[in-house]
């Protein structure tokens, strides 16, 4: 808890501008990270979605549900790989409420759901009910907190193995479903966060998995050495997180392999830099 002193300083800090609070805020790979106190960290994701959706326009046609689910997974699951717990999401929605925006909502809320939130208390956002529009735009905050010991980034070992746990795909070239169960999901990124012996979580996006790899072994200050032939293709867009990258000993991978549902592939070992 914060003494009613720690908080009014913090306050003071923030209203002092740019020059004294810049470094209270730093990025961690796709994560804006705010220090507060007691080791406490404040914990910001986001992500956007243009051009898919249910209207006239929309290059990728989805149920605007559809879209609500897959448009809040990805910063939910970007949270929960930090291992931070998510407490308010924010959508704006560049269409109006009836009806494109309610169906979009409801797959928000139930997103949420399986992410453990409330949505009535946890969700809040805006639609656009002045301007008719004709292709469905949308962007999706996520805030949460974290602890200096929970907080995941950068902990991977030397000699641990990275997997990629789902197959990556991506629309328009992949049919993209919810029910797929090759694709990681909120659901299966919180169970690699709860396991103790995963060191690192990374969702994959467009870039692929080989920069996210990448990102993954320079958080820790290590350097992946590739599998030559890991069974997935690592140059493919994982589109909206559909596999995530989770580093951990390789005696662990056996139980890895029997807690989640997906697929896992071994797609590299982390080692010291030269």
């Amino acid at each position: 808890m914060f003494e009613a002193s720690e908080i009014g300083g913090f306050y003071e800090r923030l209203k002092n501008g740019p020059e004294s609070n810049g470094n209270l805020i730093r990025h961690i790979r796709d994560l804006t990270i705010m220090d507060l106190s007691h080791g406490i960290m404040l914990v910001l994701t986001c992500d956007s979605d243009g051009g898919i959706g249910s209207k006239e326009h929309d290059a990728v046609q989805v149920p605007g549900q559809h879209l609500g689910r897959f448009a809040v997974r990805v910063p939910l699951m970007e949270m929960l790989a930090a291992g931070a717990v998510p407490v308010v999401v924010v959508d704006t929605l560049a269409v109006e409420m009836e009806p494109s925006g309610r169906a979009i909502i409801e797959g928000v809320r139930e997103e949420l759901a399986l992410a453990g939130l409330d949505a009535d208390k946890a969700l809040t956002g805006s639609t656009e009910d002045n301007v008719p529009t004709v292709q469905t735009g949308m962007g999706v905050v996520v805030i949460g907190f974290v602890s200096e010991t929970d907080f995941k980034p950068g902990n991977s070992q030397n000699d641990d193995i990275v997997v990629c746990v789902g197959r990556p795909k991506s629309a328009p070239g992949d049919e993209v479903n919810l029910g797929d169960p090759e694709i990681a999901d909120t659901i299966c990124t919180r169970t690699l966060a709860e396991l103790d012996y995963v060191h690192d979580i990374l969702p994959v996006g467009s870039k692929g998995i080989i920069h996210e790899q990448a990102e993954l072994a320079e958080c820790a200050n290590l350097t992946i050495l590739p599998k030559s032939d890991p069974g997935i293709d690592i140059h493919k867009s994982a589109g909206p997180s559909t596999c995530v990258l989770a580093s951990l000993p390789a005696s662990q991978l056996t139980d890895l392999r029997t807690t989640v549902g997906q697929p896992v592939f071994v797609v590299g070992t982390l080692v010291e830099k030269n």
